[in-house]
């Protein structure tokens, strides 16, 4: 376990971001010679049918920087190109690793959707059941039925849950604490519903913290090994899972994740993610997230007629999300994709419908859980300009 980055590294790091990034090896590689985009054409920053590489080696070139301290990049579809920049570590200097493992956040999401939908594929869950069949005595009598869909488009009514802190900086001093998966949901009931169920939509945890206790509750089974045995191991994600109870830590190679804490450069890597179970908690490589968008959008996770729940949005004003992933526009393309953020590390995968562009990154952002937008513009969009 690391403690606050000492105040003098801090300094250190601002006096060299102000004259350049840090000393220490920052690069970016496109694909390798064997990588070849659908055309057959070798990816480069001049091949019209492919992505944007000039545009993608601007996004990396510096890092870290005051905003990251490294970013792995993965773009495929029509043409492929793989970035890696910044640091494992900011006290060492030594370079990030390409296949470093990272908290992905609310990309957990997607995971958990996916497997209420194999098991509504499987006749176990019927997604117009109700949160009150499934799990009695969860909810009060203050509750309208909710159903399954409800939750999976973030749209039951539940409020959030309980929290260990709703920054960063609140959540550090209780970092090693742990909240569980009915302490978060009972809080959440204690508040009673913030509207009728199915009538506006709200993204929050609760809704998926409320299915990873239904997953348990059909199968018999824990979650982590629902996971592994539905998605991990059928799609040959083998460097993915789920902490062991409150285990803090990331096993296995990754870079550690930093956060500007009351001024000082702080390492946010270790973090106990108990109350994030089945919303948050998910850990992963880019390689292994790319795995999981192309296995998932070729229908080979979720079979029809599920599968459209991830692409249908609910009928009510406003709506962003469907079954665990949001609709977005740009450049004129619609794209699939969810965003996650974890102290020190923000994720994204993304892809249009026919998967002729997709992406995913991990980045060490040192503002991981602000609004995203500035790090969103900065390596998602040049993936998809054009």
């Amino acid at each position: 376990m690391r403690a606050r980055v000492p105040t003098a590294l801090a300094a250190s790091l601002v006096l060299a971001l102000a004259a350049g990034p840090l000393a220490g090896p920052a690069f970016a590689a496109p694909a390798p010679a064997s990588a070849h985009d659908t055309s057959g054409h070798h990816s480069s920053g001049h091949d019209a049918s492919g992505p944007d590489a000039d545009a993608l080696r601007a996004a990396i070139a510096g890092l870290p920087d005051a905003d990251a301290t490294a970013a792995l990049i993965r773009v495929g579809g029509d043409g492929t190109w793989r970035g890696t920049a910044g640091v494992r570590d900011v006290r060492t200097g030594a370079p990030a690793l390409a296949n470093g493992r990272f908290r992905a956040g609310s990309v957990t999401k997607v995971v958990t959707a996916a497997i209420v939908l194999q098991l509504a594929a499987q006749g176990r869950i019927d997604l117009d059941g109700t949160v009150q069949r499934y799990l009695p005595g969860l909810l009060t009598a203050d509750f309208k039925p909710i159903t399954v869909r409800e939750l999976l488009n973030f749209t039951s009514g539940l409020q959030s849950g309980a929290s260990l802190g709703d920054t960063v900086e609140e959540g550090y001093p209780h970092r090693f604490e742990t909240l569980t998966p009915r302490q978060v949901v009972a809080a959440s009931v204690a508040k009673g519903p913030a509207y009728d169920p199915g009538t506006r939509q709200d993204y929050d945890n609760i809704h998926y913290t409320v299915l990873g206790m239904l997953i348990e509750k059909v199968t018999g089974d824990s979650y982590a090994h629902q996971a592994a045995v539905r998605i991990f191991r059928p799609l040959g994600m083998r460097d993915s899972s789920f902490p062991v109870g409150a285990d803090p830590r990331i096993h296995g190679p990754h870079n550690r994740g930093y956060d500007w804490i009351d001024g000082e450069l702080t390492d946010v890597t270790d973090w106990n993610m108990s109350d994030r179970k089945a919303a948050g908690d998910l850990i992963s490589t880019t390689a292994d997230l790319e795995k999981l968008l192309v296995g998932l959008f070729r229908g080979r996770v979720v079979p029809e007629p599920q599968l459209k729940e991830m692409f249908t949005l609910p009928d009510v004003p406003g709506a962003r999300y469907a079954a665990g992933l949001e609709r977005f526009e740009l450049n004129g393309r619609v794209i699939w994709g969810k965003t996650g953020s974890r102290p020190g590390y923000a994720t994204v995968i993304a892809a249009t419908r026919d998967l002729s562009r997709t992406l995913v990154y991990s980045v060490d952002s040192t503002d991981a859980k602000g609004d995203g937008q500035a790090t969103a513009e900065r390596f998602a969009y040049p993936a998809f300009n054009r």
